[in-house]
This record gives structure tokens, sequence and C-alpha cells, in this order.
């Protein structure tokens, strides 16, 4: 089956304490069991605000490490789940049940599978 990337970038998340965003991932945790229990959880998570962000350029061979985010841009990735799913349909069913649980909009997006790779 394939696998969809079920995503949001920072930017639309409204204006919320950090109580408020807790209490809405905390909300979402239903959704999680559920999708768990249904077989179709790969994995998910969200990125940690005050941890170090570098990125790599792999400079003809030689990996160059440099300090910041990789893009300069005000839409920051925030957070994401992986479902493994056999279709659109299912993967649209799970993401509006995450959307509604957390509050904010999500994106959806099948992952490709490279043409070796066997699951």
């Amino acid at each position: 089956m394939p696998q969809y990337l079920i995503s949001f970038n920072a930017e639309w998340v409204p204006d919320l304490t950090e109580e408020q965003i807790l209490d809405s991932a905390r909300s979402v945790d239903p959704v999680i069991d559920e999708a768990i229990a249904a077989g179709v959880w790969v994995f998910g998570g969200g990125l940690d605000g005050t941890s170090a962000v570098f990125s790599v350029d792999p400079n003809g061979g030689q990996p160059r490490f440099t300090d910041g985010p990789y893009a300069e841009t005000k839409e920051h990735f925030g957070g994401f789940s992986v479902v493994d799913v056999p279709d659109d349909e299912q993967a649209r069913y799970w993401a509006a049940k995450i959307a509604v649980g957390c509050g904010w909009p999500m994106q959806v997006q099948q992952l490709g599978t490279p043409p070796n790779v066997t699951r």
C-alpha cells in the first residue's frame, strides 16, 4: 500500500499559548490511537523548536554543515504523520481526522517508493 505524508507548516497554526498547543496535541491522541488500531499508522511527530537546526550541503562529495534552517522562508515545517493506506480516499479520511483533532490545516501527499524497494 502507498504511504501518505500528512503535514502542516508552522505558519498554519494560529497564535496559541504553549498550553493551547499542548492541548491540541493531546486532542489528536485518540486519532493516533485509532490509526494504530486500524493498522495504518506508520510514524508521526512535530519539530522541537528548541533544538539545533543545521543543514548539510554535499559540496562535491565533501559534506559541509552550516547552522540554521535549510531554507529562507516564512513557511517552516511544523509536524507530520505518515499513514499506510490503500488510496487517496483513505488518506483524506485520516488527514481530516487529524486536522479536526488538532484544529489546523493539513497537507496530504503520497510518498514515492524507489523502484528497487519492496514493502
